[in-house]
């Protein structure tokens, strides 16, 4: 990160006190800023508008409304913001119904401090982060409930290289890993994602990860 660059602004909410000050702290330490912490759904919702955070991290069980109700109450009201779940739970019923709602990642709290931190950065520039193991779960899932997956892209009017950008995107890759794969610069996949996004008239990467999952675009 350049020092030019604006730290990300990270909110905390975790109903553990030691635990939410670990991660506060490990956050602040890395250079990121905090704008916000709280210990229960209500409070998260009360402060979100104020603080304005680009992340929120986000435990799942937490005092009502749970994390999942809070992800889609925050999501809903800034489309823009990315939600990190980052919980003791790794049951699948709990990491879908996150990415449902509308997280951008999901951590289990085993997960190191250097990818904490590392998950923070990724999901603040729209790239899904999960724990591994939790990213083919919610790939093969969402196809397990699409009732008859489209063998190929919808009409869609995406062009053959938009629609391959976007089956790259669906699987996790980041932009720079899509350049180096199909040989294009950085900008020309920005470029790329942004006319599908256009096309498909979707406002961001993860709704249109979810596009590709539940057109089955994400398979090989």
């Amino acid at each position: 990160m350049s020092d030019s660059e604006a730290p990300i602004r990270v909110m905390v909410v975790d109903d553990h006190p030691l635990w939410r000050d670990a991660v506060e702290r490990d956050l602040a330490a890395a250079g990121l800023d905090v704008v916000a912490v709280a210990s229960d759904g209500r409070s998260a919702l009360a402060r979100f508008p104020a603080a304005r955070p680009q992340v929120v991290v986000l435990d799942l069980q937490i005092p009502e409304p749970d994390g999942v109700a809070v992800t889609a109450e925050m999501v809903q009201v800034d489309p823009s913001v990315r939600v990190l779940i980052l919980s003791a739970s790794g049951e699948h019923a709990d990491v879908l119904a996150a990415v449902k709602a509308g997280a951008t990642g999901y951590l289990v709290k085993s997960a190191s401090r250097e990818e904490l931190l590392s998950a923070v950065r990724r999901v603040a520039h729209g790239d899904p982060v999960f724990t591994p193991g939790l990213a083919g779960l919610v790939l093969g899932e969402f196809q397990r409930m699409s009732d008859a997956p489209e063998p190929g892209p919808p009409d869609t009017g995406l062009t053959e290289r938009e629609t391959e950008v976007l089956k790259m995107v669906a699987k996790g890759l980041s932009y720079r890993q899509i350049a180096e794969r199909l040989v294009l610069s950085h900008r020309t996949v920005q470029n790329h994602v942004q006319n599908t996004l256009r096309k498909l008239q979707l406002h961001n990467r993860v709704e249109l990860t979810r596009f590709a999952i539940e057109h089955g675009l994400d398979a090989e």
